[in-house]
Protein backbone atom coordinates (compact mmCIF):
# COMPACT_ATOMS: atom_id res chain seq x y z
CA UNK A 1 0.00 0.00 0.00
CA UNK A 2 3.07 2.22 -0.35
CA UNK A 3 1.44 4.36 -3.05
CA UNK A 4 -1.74 5.11 -1.09
CA UNK A 5 -2.80 8.72 -0.61
CA UNK A 6 -3.67 10.12 2.80
CA UNK A 7 -6.36 12.76 3.35
CA UNK A 8 -6.55 13.69 7.01
CA UNK A 9 -9.46 15.98 7.91
CA UNK A 10 -9.89 17.31 11.41
CA UNK A 11 -12.09 19.90 13.00
CA UNK A 12 -11.66 21.96 16.15
CA UNK A 13 -13.79 21.36 19.24
CA UNK A 14 -16.27 18.83 17.87
CA UNK A 15 -18.19 16.53 20.20
CA UNK A 16 -18.06 12.79 19.63
CA UNK A 17 -21.84 12.53 19.71
CA UNK A 18 -22.20 14.51 16.48
CA UNK A 19 -21.74 11.20 14.58
CA UNK A 20 -25.01 9.33 13.96
CA UNK A 21 -26.82 11.91 16.06
CA UNK A 22 -30.57 12.50 15.81
CA UNK A 23 -29.89 16.10 16.87
CA UNK A 24 -27.20 17.16 14.38
CA UNK A 25 -27.53 16.91 10.61
CA UNK A 26 -24.21 15.52 9.35
CA UNK A 27 -25.16 13.08 6.57
CA UNK A 28 -21.71 13.00 4.97
CA UNK A 29 -19.95 12.28 8.27
CA UNK A 30 -22.56 9.63 9.02
CA UNK A 31 -21.88 8.09 5.62
CA UNK A 32 -18.14 8.14 6.23
CA UNK A 33 -18.53 6.52 9.63
CA UNK A 34 -20.79 3.88 8.08
CA UNK A 35 -18.19 2.78 5.54
CA UNK A 36 -15.08 3.29 7.69
CA UNK A 37 -13.40 2.01 10.82
CA UNK A 38 -15.39 4.02 13.37
CA UNK A 39 -13.68 4.46 16.74
CA UNK A 40 -16.56 4.81 19.17
CA UNK A 41 -14.46 5.82 22.19
CA UNK A 42 -11.66 7.95 20.73
CA UNK A 43 -9.88 10.20 23.22
CA UNK A 44 -7.64 13.22 22.73
CA UNK A 45 -4.27 13.43 24.50
CA UNK A 46 -5.14 16.69 26.28
CA UNK A 47 -8.44 18.58 25.97
CA UNK A 48 -7.15 21.84 24.53
CA UNK A 49 -6.03 22.81 21.03
CA UNK A 50 -2.23 23.06 20.82
CA UNK A 51 -1.24 19.99 22.89
CA UNK A 52 -3.77 17.75 21.18
CA UNK A 53 -2.97 18.78 17.63
CA UNK A 54 0.75 18.29 18.39
CA UNK A 55 -0.14 14.69 19.28
CA UNK A 56 -2.16 14.31 16.07
CA UNK A 57 0.81 15.43 14.00
CA UNK A 58 3.65 13.66 15.87
CA UNK A 59 2.29 10.55 17.62
CA UNK A 60 3.61 11.81 20.98
CA UNK A 61 1.98 12.94 24.20
CA UNK A 62 2.17 16.69 24.93
CA UNK A 63 4.93 16.42 27.54
CA UNK A 64 7.27 15.10 24.83
CA UNK A 65 6.47 17.66 22.12
CA UNK A 66 7.03 20.80 24.19
CA UNK A 67 3.50 21.89 23.26
CA UNK A 68 1.99 21.42 26.71
CA UNK A 69 -0.42 24.35 26.64
CA UNK A 70 -2.09 26.62 24.12
CA UNK A 71 0.05 28.89 21.95
CA UNK A 72 3.27 26.98 22.60
CA UNK A 73 5.38 26.23 19.55
CA UNK A 74 5.92 22.64 18.49
CA UNK A 75 9.63 21.93 18.87
CA UNK A 76 11.11 22.09 15.34
CA UNK A 77 13.19 19.00 16.17
CA UNK A 78 10.06 16.92 16.82
CA UNK A 79 9.07 15.39 13.47
CA UNK A 80 5.54 15.31 12.07
CA UNK A 81 4.23 12.46 9.95
CA UNK A 82 5.70 13.58 6.58
CA UNK A 83 9.12 13.88 8.22
CA UNK A 84 8.83 10.32 9.54
CA UNK A 85 8.65 8.76 6.07
CA UNK A 86 11.83 7.10 4.77
CA UNK A 87 13.63 9.52 2.45
CA UNK A 88 13.07 7.49 -0.72
CA UNK A 89 9.38 7.22 0.06
CA UNK A 90 9.11 10.89 1.03
CA UNK A 91 10.43 11.91 -2.39
CA UNK A 92 7.49 10.21 -4.08
CA UNK A 93 4.89 12.13 -2.08
CA UNK A 94 3.57 15.64 -2.46
CA UNK A 95 2.51 16.94 0.94
CA UNK A 96 0.17 19.76 1.92
CA UNK A 97 -1.17 21.30 5.11
CA UNK A 98 -4.23 23.55 4.95
CA UNK A 99 -6.07 25.43 7.69
CA UNK A 100 -5.46 26.07 11.34
CA UNK A 101 -2.03 25.00 12.63
CA UNK A 102 -1.73 26.56 16.12
CA UNK A 103 1.74 25.10 16.67
CA UNK A 104 3.86 28.18 15.96
CA UNK A 105 4.78 30.10 12.77
CA UNK A 106 1.14 29.81 11.79
CA UNK A 107 1.22 30.92 8.16
CA UNK A 108 4.63 29.56 7.13
CA UNK A 109 5.31 26.13 5.57
CA UNK A 110 7.17 23.79 7.94
CA UNK A 111 7.54 20.24 9.28
CA UNK A 112 7.85 18.47 5.94
CA UNK A 113 4.91 20.02 4.09
CA UNK A 114 5.53 21.18 0.50
CA UNK A 115 2.33 23.24 0.22
CA UNK A 116 0.85 25.43 2.94
CA UNK A 117 -2.54 27.15 2.92
CA UNK A 118 -3.21 29.37 5.94
CA UNK A 119 -6.28 31.25 7.17
CA UNK A 120 -5.41 32.76 10.58
CA UNK A 121 -4.05 36.31 10.89
CA UNK A 122 -3.73 36.64 14.67
CA UNK A 123 -0.89 34.32 15.74
CA UNK A 124 2.04 36.62 14.94
CA UNK A 125 3.08 36.54 18.60
CA UNK A 126 4.08 32.92 17.96
CA UNK A 127 6.32 33.62 14.96
CA UNK A 128 9.97 32.65 15.20
CA UNK A 129 12.68 35.35 15.05
CA UNK A 130 13.07 36.56 11.49
CA UNK A 131 9.46 35.91 10.51
CA UNK A 132 7.59 38.95 9.21
CA UNK A 133 4.87 39.87 11.76
CA UNK A 134 3.10 41.88 9.05
CA UNK A 135 2.71 38.86 6.77
CA UNK A 136 -0.88 37.76 6.27
CA UNK A 137 -2.61 34.46 5.61
CA UNK A 138 -3.64 33.05 2.25
CA UNK A 139 -7.27 33.52 3.25
CA UNK A 140 -6.60 37.20 3.97
CA UNK A 141 -5.21 37.75 0.48
CA UNK A 142 -8.05 35.73 -1.08
CA UNK A 143 -10.65 37.90 0.65
CA UNK A 144 -8.88 41.05 -0.51
CA UNK A 145 -8.95 39.78 -4.10
CA UNK A 146 -12.72 39.36 -3.72
CA UNK A 147 -13.18 42.96 -2.62
CA UNK A 148 -13.27 42.61 1.19
CA UNK A 149 -11.22 44.95 3.35
CA UNK A 150 -9.62 44.08 6.70
CA UNK A 151 -10.76 46.30 9.54
CA UNK A 152 -8.91 45.26 12.70
CA UNK A 153 -5.30 46.44 12.51
CA UNK A 154 -5.09 45.17 8.97
CA UNK A 155 -6.45 41.72 9.84
CA UNK A 156 -9.55 39.67 9.26
CA UNK A 157 -10.59 38.54 12.73
CA UNK A 158 -12.41 35.30 13.41
CA UNK A 159 -15.56 37.21 14.24
CA UNK A 160 -15.40 39.15 10.98
CA UNK A 161 -14.83 36.03 8.91
CA UNK A 162 -17.81 34.31 10.56
CA UNK A 163 -20.15 37.13 9.46
CA UNK A 164 -19.25 36.90 5.76
CA UNK A 165 -21.59 35.30 3.22
CA UNK A 166 -21.11 31.54 3.15
CA UNK A 167 -19.15 31.41 -0.16
CA UNK A 168 -16.48 33.57 1.51
CA UNK A 169 -16.20 31.80 4.84
CA UNK A 170 -13.11 29.90 5.94
CA UNK A 171 -14.69 26.46 5.41
CA UNK A 172 -15.62 27.24 1.80
CA UNK A 173 -12.20 28.77 1.08
CA UNK A 174 -10.37 25.84 2.62
CA UNK A 175 -12.45 23.19 0.86
CA UNK A 176 -11.94 24.91 -2.48
CA UNK A 177 -8.18 24.79 -1.97
CA UNK A 178 -8.32 21.14 -0.92
CA UNK A 179 -10.47 20.05 -3.87
CA UNK A 180 -8.12 21.82 -6.28
CA UNK A 181 -5.14 20.07 -4.70
CA UNK A 182 -6.84 16.67 -4.99
CA UNK A 183 -7.63 17.25 -8.67
CA UNK A 184 -4.11 18.44 -9.49
CA UNK A 185 -2.43 15.50 -7.77
CA UNK A 186 -4.85 12.72 -8.65
CA UNK A 187 -2.14 10.79 -10.51
CA UNK A 188 0.63 11.14 -7.94
CA UNK A 189 0.73 9.97 -4.31
CA UNK A 190 -0.01 12.77 -1.87
CA UNK A 191 -0.58 13.51 1.78
CA UNK A 192 -3.11 16.23 2.59
CA UNK A 193 -3.91 17.50 6.10
CA UNK A 194 -6.98 19.71 6.28
CA UNK A 195 -7.97 21.43 9.53
CA UNK A 196 -11.18 23.43 9.89
CA UNK A 197 -11.63 25.94 12.71
CA UNK A 198 -15.33 25.18 13.08
CA UNK A 199 -17.26 24.26 15.19
CA UNK A 200 -14.87 26.12 17.52
CA UNK A 201 -16.07 29.53 18.66
CA UNK A 202 -17.11 32.13 17.55
CA UNK A 203 -20.44 30.37 17.87
CA UNK A 204 -22.19 32.00 14.94
CA UNK A 205 -22.02 31.87 11.17
CA UNK A 206 -24.10 31.49 8.02
CA UNK A 207 -25.96 28.45 9.42
CA UNK A 208 -26.87 29.95 12.80
CA UNK A 209 -30.59 29.87 11.98
CA UNK A 210 -30.58 26.28 10.69
CA UNK A 211 -31.62 24.81 14.06
CA UNK A 212 -34.55 25.98 16.14
CA UNK A 213 -33.34 26.83 19.67
CA UNK A 214 -36.82 26.33 21.13
CA UNK A 215 -37.22 22.73 20.00
CA UNK A 216 -33.70 21.29 20.13
CA UNK A 217 -32.76 18.77 22.82
CA UNK A 218 -30.18 19.83 25.36
CA UNK A 219 -27.68 17.26 26.71
CA UNK A 220 -29.14 14.74 29.13
CA UNK A 221 -26.84 16.01 31.89
CA UNK A 222 -27.63 19.69 31.30
CA UNK A 223 -29.43 19.67 34.64
CA UNK A 224 -26.38 18.37 36.53
CA UNK A 225 -24.25 21.21 37.84
CA UNK A 226 -20.86 20.26 39.34
CA UNK A 227 -20.96 20.32 43.14
CA UNK A 228 -18.55 19.97 46.04
CA UNK A 229 -17.43 16.52 44.89
CA UNK A 230 -15.98 17.87 41.63
CA UNK A 231 -12.61 19.62 41.12
CA UNK A 232 -12.40 23.26 42.08
CA UNK A 233 -11.31 24.32 38.58
CA UNK A 234 -14.39 22.64 37.12
CA UNK A 235 -16.66 24.56 39.47
CA UNK A 236 -14.85 27.85 38.80
CA UNK A 237 -15.09 27.31 35.05
CA UNK A 238 -18.81 26.61 35.28
CA UNK A 239 -19.51 29.62 37.48
CA UNK A 240 -17.60 32.04 35.25
CA UNK A 241 -19.77 31.22 32.24
CA UNK A 242 -23.00 31.20 34.22
CA UNK A 243 -22.21 34.65 35.57
CA UNK A 244 -20.57 36.32 32.56
CA UNK A 245 -22.11 34.43 29.65
CA UNK A 246 -20.24 33.97 26.39
CA UNK A 247 -20.28 36.20 23.33
CA UNK A 248 -23.88 37.53 23.51
CA UNK A 249 -25.37 34.35 24.96
CA UNK A 250 -26.83 34.71 28.46
CA UNK A 251 -25.80 31.40 30.01
CA UNK A 252 -27.59 32.18 33.23
CA UNK A 253 -30.77 31.27 31.37
CA UNK A 254 -31.72 28.11 29.49
CA UNK A 255 -32.65 30.20 26.45
CA UNK A 256 -29.04 31.34 26.13
CA UNK A 257 -27.80 27.76 26.12
CA UNK A 258 -30.37 26.83 23.51
CA UNK A 259 -29.33 29.69 21.24
CA UNK A 260 -25.64 28.85 21.53
CA UNK A 261 -26.26 25.14 21.00
CA UNK A 262 -28.28 25.85 17.86
CA UNK A 263 -25.42 27.96 16.48
CA UNK A 264 -22.86 25.26 17.34
CA UNK A 265 -24.88 22.62 15.52
CA UNK A 266 -25.15 24.94 12.53
CA UNK A 267 -21.36 25.10 12.40
CA UNK A 268 -21.21 21.29 12.48
CA UNK A 269 -23.58 21.08 9.51
CA UNK A 270 -21.57 23.72 7.64
CA UNK A 271 -18.46 21.53 8.02
CA UNK A 272 -20.39 18.44 6.96
CA UNK A 273 -21.27 20.10 3.68
CA UNK A 274 -17.56 20.65 3.06
CA UNK A 275 -16.92 16.98 3.75
CA UNK A 276 -19.45 16.21 1.02
CA UNK A 277 -17.52 18.40 -1.43
CA UNK A 278 -14.31 16.57 -0.58
CA UNK A 279 -16.08 13.24 -1.08
CA UNK A 280 -17.12 14.42 -4.53
CA UNK A 281 -13.57 15.52 -5.37
CA UNK A 282 -12.18 12.11 -4.36
CA UNK A 283 -14.74 10.28 -6.47
CA UNK A 284 -14.30 12.57 -9.47
CA UNK A 285 -10.54 12.06 -9.29
CA UNK A 286 -11.07 8.29 -9.19
CA UNK A 287 -8.77 7.77 -6.21
CA UNK A 288 -11.12 6.33 -3.56
CA UNK A 289 -9.61 2.86 -3.95
CA UNK A 290 -6.11 4.13 -3.13
CA UNK A 291 -6.81 6.80 -0.54
CA UNK A 292 -6.83 6.60 3.25
CA UNK A 293 -9.42 9.06 4.58
CA UNK A 294 -9.38 10.13 8.24
CA UNK A 295 -11.85 12.37 10.06
CA UNK A 296 -11.42 13.44 13.68
CA UNK A 297 -11.19 16.50 15.94
CA UNK A 298 -8.60 17.82 18.37
CA UNK A 299 -10.90 17.77 21.40
CA UNK A 300 -14.55 17.93 22.33
CA UNK A 301 -16.91 20.63 23.61
CA UNK A 302 -19.10 20.62 26.73
CA UNK A 303 -21.88 22.68 25.05
CA UNK A 304 -24.32 22.51 27.96
CA UNK A 305 -23.27 19.23 29.55
CA UNK A 306 -23.05 19.88 33.32
CA UNK A 307 -24.11 23.44 32.45
CA UNK A 308 -20.61 24.07 31.03
CA UNK A 309 -19.10 25.13 27.70
CA UNK A 310 -15.62 24.76 26.23
CA UNK A 311 -13.10 22.05 26.96
CA UNK A 312 -10.19 21.82 29.50
CA UNK A 313 -11.97 19.40 31.81
CA UNK A 314 -11.90 15.62 31.92
CA UNK A 315 -15.61 15.05 31.37
CA UNK A 316 -16.26 12.81 28.38
CA UNK A 317 -17.84 15.59 26.35
CA UNK A 318 -14.55 17.50 26.54
CA UNK A 319 -12.17 14.57 25.97
CA UNK A 320 -13.98 12.31 23.48
CA UNK A 321 -13.94 13.14 19.78
CA UNK A 322 -15.33 11.73 16.54
CA UNK A 323 -12.81 9.49 14.79
CA UNK A 324 -13.19 7.48 11.61
CA UNK A 325 -10.58 5.92 9.31
CA UNK A 326 -11.55 4.67 5.87
CA UNK A 327 -9.12 2.25 4.27
CA UNK A 328 -8.51 2.39 0.52
CA UNK A 329 -11.55 0.97 -1.23
CA UNK A 330 -13.36 0.24 2.04
CA UNK A 331 -17.15 0.17 1.72
CA UNK A 332 -18.27 -1.86 4.72
CA UNK A 333 -18.10 -0.23 8.14
CA UNK A 334 -16.12 -1.58 11.07
CA UNK A 335 -17.02 -0.61 14.64
CA UNK A 336 -13.98 -0.24 16.90
CA UNK A 337 -15.00 -0.24 20.57
CA UNK A 338 -12.90 0.46 23.63
CA UNK A 339 -10.64 3.38 24.58
CA UNK A 340 -8.55 4.62 21.65
CA UNK A 341 -6.00 7.42 21.96
CA UNK A 342 -5.22 9.78 19.10
CA UNK A 343 -1.58 9.07 19.91
CA UNK A 344 -2.10 5.84 17.92
CA UNK A 345 -2.97 7.59 14.67
CA UNK A 346 0.56 8.39 13.45
CA UNK A 347 1.93 4.83 13.85
CA UNK A 348 -1.26 3.40 12.35
CA UNK A 349 -1.08 5.67 9.32
CA UNK A 350 2.62 5.05 8.79
CA UNK A 351 1.88 1.33 8.82
CA UNK A 352 -0.95 1.72 6.31
CA UNK A 353 1.31 3.80 4.05
CA UNK A 354 3.95 1.08 4.16
CA UNK A 355 6.45 2.99 6.29
CA UNK A 356 8.08 1.74 9.50
CA UNK A 357 7.05 3.49 12.71
CA UNK A 358 10.02 4.88 14.70
CA UNK A 359 10.58 3.45 18.16
CA UNK A 360 10.17 6.82 19.87
CA UNK A 361 6.44 7.05 19.11
CA UNK A 362 4.14 6.68 22.12
CA UNK A 363 1.28 4.94 20.36
CA UNK A 364 1.03 1.68 18.47
CA UNK A 365 -0.25 0.74 15.04
CA UNK A 366 -3.73 -0.71 14.86
CA UNK A 367 -3.44 -1.45 11.14
CA UNK A 368 -3.34 -5.18 11.84
CA UNK A 369 -6.57 -4.96 13.83
CA UNK A 370 -8.42 -3.25 10.98
CA UNK A 371 -8.65 -6.39 8.90
CA UNK A 372 -12.15 -6.05 7.49
CA UNK A 373 -13.96 -7.40 10.54
CA UNK A 374 -17.31 -5.84 11.34
CA UNK A 375 -16.24 -5.15 14.92
CA UNK A 376 -13.00 -4.80 16.86
CA UNK A 377 -12.65 -4.55 20.63
CA UNK A 378 -9.71 -2.67 22.12
CA UNK A 379 -8.59 -3.76 25.57
CA UNK A 380 -6.06 -1.15 26.66
CA UNK A 381 -5.89 1.64 29.21
CA UNK A 382 -5.63 5.15 27.77
CA UNK A 383 -3.93 8.15 29.38
CA UNK A 384 -5.21 11.72 28.99
CA UNK A 385 -3.03 14.56 30.27
CA UNK A 386 -3.57 18.05 31.58
CA UNK A 387 -0.41 20.17 31.80
CA UNK A 388 -1.53 23.54 33.13
CA UNK A 389 -2.75 26.85 31.82
CA UNK A 390 -2.10 28.65 28.60
CA UNK A 391 -0.01 31.82 28.60
CA UNK A 392 -2.95 34.23 28.62
CA UNK A 393 -4.45 32.53 31.64
CA UNK A 394 -1.11 32.53 33.45
CA UNK A 395 -0.86 36.28 32.90
CA UNK A 396 -4.36 36.74 34.30
CA UNK A 397 -3.46 34.70 37.36
CA UNK A 398 -0.37 36.81 37.98
CA UNK A 399 -2.64 39.82 38.30
CA UNK A 400 -4.32 37.95 41.18
CA UNK A 401 -7.58 39.78 40.63
CA UNK A 402 -10.49 37.53 41.57
CA UNK A 403 -14.16 38.34 42.07
CA UNK A 404 -15.53 37.85 45.55
CA UNK A 405 -17.63 34.90 44.44
CA UNK A 406 -14.53 33.19 43.06
CA UNK A 407 -12.61 33.68 46.29
CA UNK A 408 -15.57 32.44 48.28
CA UNK A 409 -15.82 29.32 46.17
CA UNK A 410 -12.08 28.61 46.35
CA UNK A 411 -11.42 29.69 49.91
CA UNK A 412 -8.35 31.73 48.89
CA UNK A 413 -6.51 33.15 45.89
CA UNK A 414 -3.70 30.65 46.45
CA UNK A 415 -6.15 27.79 46.09
CA UNK A 416 -7.26 29.14 42.71
CA UNK A 417 -3.64 29.29 41.55
CA UNK A 418 -3.00 25.75 42.80
CA UNK A 419 -6.06 24.42 41.00
CA UNK A 420 -5.06 26.15 37.78
CA UNK A 421 -1.56 24.68 37.82
CA UNK A 422 -2.56 21.08 38.48
CA UNK A 423 -0.91 18.53 36.19
CA UNK A 424 -3.80 16.09 36.14
CA UNK A 425 -3.40 12.56 34.82
CA UNK A 426 -6.53 10.67 33.77
CA UNK A 427 -7.00 6.99 33.04
CA UNK A 428 -9.78 5.62 30.81
CA UNK A 429 -10.09 1.87 31.19
CA UNK A 430 -11.61 -0.83 28.95
CA UNK A 431 -13.85 -1.71 31.93
CA UNK A 432 -15.53 1.66 31.49
CA UNK A 433 -13.97 3.63 34.35
CA UNK A 434 -12.56 7.15 34.30
CA UNK A 435 -10.09 8.03 37.06
CA UNK A 436 -8.40 11.45 37.34
CA UNK A 437 -5.51 12.05 39.75
CA UNK A 438 -5.21 15.56 41.22
CA UNK A 439 -1.71 16.07 42.68
CA UNK A 440 -2.08 19.42 44.45
CA UNK A 441 -5.62 19.75 45.76
CA UNK A 442 -6.59 16.09 45.90
CA UNK A 443 -9.60 16.75 43.64
CA UNK A 444 -9.59 13.15 42.41
CA UNK A 445 -12.40 11.83 40.23
CA UNK A 446 -13.69 8.33 39.62
CA UNK A 447 -16.70 7.60 37.42
CA UNK A 448 -18.24 4.33 36.33
CA UNK A 449 -19.08 5.29 32.75
CA UNK A 450 -21.23 2.24 32.14
CA UNK A 451 -23.46 2.68 35.16
CA UNK A 452 -23.18 6.48 35.13
CA UNK A 453 -22.53 7.61 31.52
CA UNK A 454 -23.53 11.18 32.36
CA UNK A 455 -20.83 11.41 35.05
CA UNK A 456 -23.09 12.56 37.84
CA UNK A 457 -21.60 10.65 40.80
CA UNK A 458 -17.91 11.02 41.67
CA UNK A 459 -17.02 7.77 43.41
CA UNK A 460 -13.66 9.18 44.55
CA UNK A 461 -15.38 11.67 46.82
CA UNK A 462 -15.54 9.04 49.57
CA UNK A 463 -12.42 6.96 50.11
CA UNK A 464 -13.38 5.50 53.46
CA UNK A 465 -14.33 2.13 51.98
CA UNK A 466 -11.23 -0.11 51.79
CA UNK A 467 -12.40 -1.67 48.53
CA UNK A 468 -12.71 1.77 46.90
CA UNK A 469 -9.26 2.76 48.12
CA UNK A 470 -7.77 -0.47 46.73
CA UNK A 471 -9.49 0.15 43.40
CA UNK A 472 -7.99 3.63 43.12
CA UNK A 473 -4.54 2.33 44.05
CA UNK A 474 -4.86 -0.07 41.13
CA UNK A 475 -5.67 2.81 38.78
CA UNK A 476 -2.63 4.71 40.10
CA UNK A 477 -0.49 1.66 39.35
CA UNK A 478 -1.88 1.46 35.83
CA UNK A 479 -1.22 5.16 35.28
CA UNK A 480 2.38 4.68 36.37
CA UNK A 481 2.81 1.79 33.93
CA UNK A 482 1.85 4.06 31.02
CA UNK A 483 3.98 6.91 32.38
CA UNK A 484 7.03 4.69 32.55
CA UNK A 485 6.57 3.58 28.97
CA UNK A 486 6.30 7.15 27.62
CA UNK A 487 8.68 8.88 30.08
CA UNK A 488 5.94 11.10 31.49
CA UNK A 489 7.57 13.15 34.30
CA UNK A 490 4.36 14.02 36.18
CA UNK A 491 4.45 12.57 39.69
CA UNK A 492 1.80 9.94 40.41
CA UNK A 493 2.07 8.09 43.73
CA UNK A 494 1.68 4.37 44.21
CA UNK A 495 -1.13 4.88 46.73
CA UNK A 496 -3.40 7.62 48.04
CA UNK A 497 -3.20 8.56 51.69
CA UNK A 498 -6.07 7.19 53.76
CA UNK A 499 -8.93 9.60 54.35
Amino acid sequence: MASANLIFIFTDQQRADTIHSPDVRMPHLDRLAGESCHFTDALCSQPVCTPSRATIMTGLYPHATGATMNNKRLDPQVPCLPELLPSAMRQRYTTAYMGKWHLGDEIFAQHGFDHWVSFEDHYEHGYSPGRDPQARSDYHHWLCRHGFLPQDHGKFTRDRAATLPEPYTKPRFLTGQACRFIQEHAHDPFILYLNFLEPHMPFFGPRTAEYDPDTLRLPANFDHMPGDDTPLMVRLTMQRKLRSGFEWYDLGKEAGWRQMTAAYRGLCTLIDDQLGRIYDAIEQAGIADRTILVFTSDHGEMMGSHRMMGKRVMYQESVRIPCTLRLPGQQRGCRVDGPFSLVNLVPTLLDLLGAPAPDHLHGRSLAGDLDGSESVNLDEDVLVQWNGLDEQEQAALREREYPEWELALAGSADRIVDAAHESVRTLFTPEGKRFSYSPILGDHELYDLRADPEERTNLAANLTAPARHAEIDDYLRRLRVIQQRIDDPAIVPSTLPSS
